[in-house]
């Protein structure tokens, strides 16, 4: 028994200086593991430090002088089709939303009792007419017979104040015979300009009639006529029965502040404006030229209301609709220009990170002069070629190492928005 516990013994003295031993190695990898982990840790911080950042080329290039504004598209021409003679309405000759002509014939009224008035005029010129000429084949008799002394004077004078009444009355036939004509023509209502024709107000067989009050005006649009023999005037439907409005050209209508008024003068002076208009959603929608500028500027806004002219070869503008309009009022010449989204506001004002070198990063203050289109116009602070950081500035500060993943100059940033919607705000001077 004492010889097995001398060997029991023996064995776990071994066991416990291996496991001694394997403890001292253990230790000591782990601190090989650690004095090697700072320097290796480093080299990962540094790595995982570095900013991701898009940067961009400072670049020197003509930049248009954009004045931004809210317009207002307005149709050259419209017009609301009324009825100038009473009647019920026979035809409609034009699909709603459809483009009409110019003196096209739009609506009917039923002709028959104006024809007839017509040929009743005609009736009336014919008989007076007849005695006008009974009169006036007296008033020669008459007028050889006094020189025979064979009647008194006062005979054949009295027969030529007859013969003035009767050529009176046959003056106010022919008046009555135009009329009846021109009453007769208004019974084809067609409209007076091109353009694109609206909603009907009036369904086929409506009793129509001029609006009470209303009188004059060029064909198809409201003027009292007469009302239709038997229809005692009084009608189911009046005022307008269509509206046209002018879509080619149209104008576009916007103000400017004052401030810039002069130099618009000053360049209008030399050829017209050219002025751009978008949708609300970005999407351009044409360019067209400015042709007026109001002869007064508003003492309650400070603001000049001008007047651009758009061809619309697509009808792309609507009348009543709203627009940005872009109003080129120059050019600045051989300027330094960055991505629009390279410049931060800061409490001191606009500043960029410009990148040197090892992609470090450095805060620098700068001056906008303008900022539209997607670029901004810089006037002091950085020059052409310095690079900057376009996008991920949040990030940063100085001496922060960035990791540049794009590059970019200010001329693609501008295609890149060529077209899309600005507002007033954005242009910065």
């Amino acid at each position: 028994m004492s010889h097995l516990k001398r060997v029991v013994s023996h064995r776990s003295i071994r066991i416990v200086a291996g496991l001694a031993v394997l403890a001292v190695v253990a230790l000591g990898m782990r601190q090989l593991d650690a004095s090697r982990t700072p320097a290796s840790g480093i080299g990962v911080h540094t790595a995982e430090s570095a900013v991701p950042v898009t940067a961009a080329i400072a670049t020197r290039q003509d930049v248009p002088d954009i004045v931004y504004a809210t317009g207002n598209v307005q149709s050259i021409d419209a017009v609301s089709i009324e009825p100038r003679v009473t009647g019920t309405i026979e035809k409609i000759e034009f699909a709603p939303g459809q483009d009409v002509n110019k003196d096209q014939e739009l609506f009917l009224i039923d002709p028959r009792p104006y024809q007839a008035a017509l040929d009743q005029a005609k009736a009336q010129l014919a008989h007076d007419q007849g005695v006008l000429e009974e009169a006036q084949v007296d008033l020669a008799r008459y007028q050889t017979l006094e020189k025979q002394k064979s009647i008194a004077a006062q005979t054949a004078q009295d027969q030529v104040y007859v013969v003035q009444q009767d050529k009176g009355t046959v003056q106010l036939d022919q008046a009555n015979v135009e009329t009846a004509q021109l009453n007769l023509a208004y019974c084809h209502i067609t409209s007076p300009i091109a353009g694109r024709a609206g909603t009907l107000q009036v369904d086929l067989g409506n009793l129509v009639g001029p609006a009470a009050g209303q009188a004059g005006g060029a064909t198809g649009s409201a003027s009292v006529g007469q009302a239709a023999p038997g229809s005692g005037g009084a009608t189911s439907s009046s005022g307008g029965l269509v509206s046209i409005v002018q879509l080619q050209p149209i104008y576009v209508n916007f103000s400017i502040p004052q401030t810039v008024l002069d130099q618009v003068i000053e360049n209008q002076a030399k050829g017209a404006l050219e002025v751009t208009a978008s949708s609300q959603a970005g999407k351009r929608l044409g360019a067209g030229k400015l042709t007026v500028i109001n002869n007064q500027v508003s003492t309650a806004t400070g603001t000049a209301t001008l007047q651009a002219t758009f061809a619309n070869a697509g009808d792309v503008l609507w009348p009543g609709e709203y627009v940005s309009v872009q109003l080129a009022v120059g050019m600045r010449r051989n300027v330094v220009t960055v991505p629009a989204s390279a410049v931060m506001v800061g409490p001191n004002g606009d500043y960029v990170y410009l990148i040197g070198a090892a992609n470090k990063v450095k805060r620098v203050d700068v001056r906008q002069a303008a900022r539209q289109g997607g670029i901004s116009v810089i006037s002091s602070g950085i020059s052409a070629g310095q690079k900057v950081v376009a996008t991920g500035q949040y990030r940063l500060d100085n001496g922060t190492q960035v990791a540049i993943q794009q590059t970019t100059v200010p001329h693609e940033a501008q295609r890149a928005t060529a077209g899309a919607g600005s507002t007033a705000a954005e242009d910065r001077p």
